[in-house]
């Protein structure tokens, strides 16, 4: 099995960057894609980036196209979310998960971490 821990969450600003890390245990890690995901505020979980097993191919949600990143590094078990130009609705928790294939639907996903909190300012 794939565990997962979220990390990187706080307060910034509008127009700040942060970046999120999520580190994988176990060696299956390099096998599976990855998603990031987030809940706001009184709506649904929705996703926010995806990126299958290589690095070789990625997806982002249109909210987020052109200022969030997405990668992977399977020798160090981590998938990071480098976030730029934060707008106050990007506030939500942001949560990793992982899928043995590529996958945009949340109801795929058979691993999740708990979740780290990004709170953008006006």
């Amino acid at each position: 099995q794939v565990q997962l821990a979220e990390s990187g969450g706080g307060l910034v600003q509008a127009g700040g960057s942060l970046r999120l890390s999520c580190a994988a245990s176990g060696r299956t890690f390099s096998t599976h894609a990855m998603g990031w995901f987030r809940r706001a505020p009184g709506k649904e979980r929705e996703i926010v980036a995806a990126i299958n097993w290589s690095g070789s191919a990625t997806y982002y949600a249109d909210s987020v196209k052109g200022r969030f990143t997405i990668s992977r590094d399977n020798a160090k078990n981590t998938v990071n979310l480098q976030m730029n130009s934060l707008k106050p609705e990007d506030t939500a928790v942001y949560y990793c998960a992982a899928v043995k294939t590529f996958n945009l639907v949340v109801g795929a996903y058979d691993y999740w971490g708990q979740g780290t909190q990004v709170t953008v300012s006006s």
